[in-house]
């Protein structure tokens, strides 16, 4: 059994034969549903798991108990994959206590329907601590990080921050090397929208004392945690991490990804930064969410539709609306047989996000790029190298 420290022991699991995390993510790498016990005078266990894999936790928790009986449930974040083992580990331990933000404990009935808890919850607030004997807890909400009722629990005793989905991870939680890649993916997708929400946490813990970092899903993270906290900041503040450009493409009979192609090594030539092709069509929405998020620029080819935008261009644009996107320059290079409407339509739909600025010439082919087209490329590539 894993200990993050002497007093807090890992009982999570893992669940490795889920193809789509919350039905629409793919999962190449599993996911993990984490959990803590927390071992001192009193016992607190920190959150639950899905109900996919309650069987296999509750059998880790008996064994991390050794007999006792745990004293509090710590319920950071009611999401089904958290919460989904609350009733089973209630009436497996009939004296548990729950300490939750007063939105979470709405949220029970919801989710419980039947379940009368009112006489062992505990509602908390910002800046409320419980002690357990010598360690000391301290909670912070966390308002829509990415859920209206979460909250973060220090033990400032050892200094582990159980940071409920922040700083989680689309992997397993012995997959450590994953962390960038899946943890980006993660929050981009999921926590994205959010990002003020996160700056506002991240300023609550500023200056508080921890060097573990245990969230909800993936990897506990320890050892120099600058470079997560440093990658959150940026993420929440929606600033790309390297300099490049994504090219995302939506081709049908392969003229706009010819197109695309000639594009993206006209950037290499003119040391645009790392330049990532990316083909929407084959390429899960998902992973390509998060290179705009680690990119500095984006280029955009696009075929025109039954007169409008073909569906993995408009997917793309309407999920990095949802999650808030903004601040990158973007070159748009449109297709038409006989009435291009693409460009306009990207435009219309990027003219919503903020700090988007398009970078000009903007460049129509028709069916098939042409020698015609080039110098317009070249000149487009150009600009987008030096925006």
């Amino acid at each position: 059994m894993l200990s993050v420290t002497p007093n807090v022991r890992f009982v999570g699991v893992e669940d490795d034969n889920l193809d789509l995390f919350e039905g629409q993510y793919p999962l190449q790498k599993g996911i993990s549903y984490n959990s803590y016990v927390i071992d001192d005078e009193k016992i607190a266990v920190v959150d639950s798991v899905d109900r996919r894999r309650c069987r296999e936790w509750l059998a880790k928790l008996e064994a991390a108990l050794n007999g006792r009986t745990p004293d509090y449930l710590i319920v950071q974040h009611m999401e089904p994959d958290h919460s989904g083992s609350i009733r089973l580990m209630l009436e497996k331990y009939p004296s548990v206590k729950i300490v939750a933000t007063a939105k979470a404990l709405e949220m029970l009935g919801c989710f419980f329907e039947g379940m009368d808890v009112a006489e062992r919850c505990m509602a908390v607030c910002d800046n409320d601590t419980l002690e357990l004997g010598r360690v000391s807890l301290r909670f912070f909400t966390a308002p829509m990080v990415h859920w209206p009722e979460v909250m973060m629990t220090l033990d400032e005793t050892d200094g582990v921050l159980f940071s409920a989905d922040a700083f989680g991870s689309f992997a397993t939680y012995s997959a450590a090397q994953a962390w960038d890649d899946e943890a980006r993916r993660y929050y981009c997708n999921i926590v994205g929208k959010y990002g003020s929400s996160v700056q506002a946490v991240m300023k609550k813990l500023a200056g508080r004392n921890f060097r573990i970092i245990a969230p909800l899903h993936g990897p506990v993270l320890c050892g120099d945690l600058a470079g997560y906290w440093m990658l959150y900041d940026k993420w929440s503040r929606y600033v790309p991490e390297t300099d490049g450009v994504l090219v995302a493409y939506a081709s049908i009979y392969g003229g706009t990804a010819e197109a695309a192609m000639r594009l993206a090594a006209m950037l290499e030539e003119n040391h645009a930064g790392e330049v990532v092709l990316m083909d929407l069509n084959r390429h899960d929405v998902s992973y390509a969410v998060a290179e705009a998020f680690r990119l500095s620029r984006m280029a955009l080819c696009c075929a025109t539709y039954d007169g409008g935008l073909f569906p993995s261009m408009h997917n793309f644009l309407h999920h990095l609306a949802m999650k808030n996107f903004r601040n990158r320059p973007v070159a748009l290079v449109e297709n038409g047989s006989w009435a291009p409407m693409a460009g306009k339509l990207m435009g219309d739909m990027l003219g919503k996000m903020k700090d988007m600025p398009p970078v000009a010439p903007a460049v129509t082919i028709r069916s098939r790029m042409h020698a015609g087209d080039i110098p317009a490329l070249r000149c487009l590539a150009e600009a987008l190298a030096k925006a």
